[in-house]
């Protein structure tokens, strides 16, 4: 985006030029399929930030970096490798460290904004 400072007006419903980012690269059932739009990134490829959609479907995870998730619609669990489950939906925000791992289930379209560090 050619601004000052990016931005997506109405992101809990914005749909006009989210891109087609393909299915998960480990997936359970290989229904869901990711779109979104990519807000920022930096010279090096670091910090990223953008808004993206999951239709519902499961797969396996592990994050190579830091993660952010503000949940603006939706509903899923985050089960991790060791530890509780994470429910998600409209309003949950969450930090996912760095080295994450487990499997995700969307039981409803998830809609987040994001930033990768």
């Amino acid at each position: 985006m050619d601004s000052s400072a990016p931005h997506i007006h109405g992101a809990s419903t914005y749909d006009r030029d989210l891109r087609d980012w393909g299915g998960h690269l480990e997936p359970l059932d290989g229904r869901s399929q990711n779109r979104g739009r990519l807000l920022w990134k930096g010279d090096n490829g670091l910090p990223e930030a953008g808004l993206w959609v999951c239709t519902p479907g499961s797969w396996r995870l592990t994050l190579p970096r830091d993660e952010m998730c503000h949940f603006l619609a939706g509903r899923a669990v985050y089960r991790p490798s060791e530890g509780e489950p994470i429910e998600v939906g409209a309003g949950t925000l969450v930090h996912f460290p760095e080295g994450w791992s487990g499997t995700v289930e969307v039981f409803e379209t998830i809609r987040s904004v994001y930033m990768l560090r």
